[in-house]
């Protein structure tokens, strides 16, 4: 009997928030598995991903996407009145604005949602197979 295992990343700089950006190209989420616990500075999206970094690079996966220190989310042309909205992620953009740095999660309809941040600590952690 194989043994699955679950992957988890970490990223504290941009070279781990491109690792993460890269597993998570296609990934498909609705607009309910999008969180933003403000008092925790926390934003969480659960979502389904293609594991590219396993053989078969059709299988499928539960995933969360963790982001830490947020300090405010902005979304662009996503409506949040629609709950059950498919979105596909296509790409998570960083870049430094004075002293704080930016995260856009960029979706496949010209939707998207920015992130302020004081610091990167970002997470991908596998939930189920």
């Amino acid at each position: 009997m194989s043994k699955k295992f679950l992957a988890k990343i970490i990223a504290k700089d941009i070279d781990g928030l491109k690792l993460i950006s890269a597993c998570c190209f296609q990934s498909k989420l609705k607009i309910k598995d999008i969180k933003f616990l403000k008092f925790n500075k926390i934003f969480l999206i659960s979502f389904k991903r293609f594991k590219k970094e396993t053989v078969k690079k059709n299988e499928i996966i539960d995933s969360i996407c963790k982001f830490e220190f947020v300090d405010n989310v902005k979304s662009k042309n996503i409506d949040q009145n629609n709950p059950g909205l498919e979105l596909e992620l296509i790409a998570m953009d960083f870049f430094k604005k004075n002293e704080k740095f930016e995260i856009n999660l960029i979706f496949s309809n010209k939707a998207y949602i920015t992130l302020s941040i004081e610091i990167i600590e970002v997470t991908l952690e596998d939930q189920s197979e």
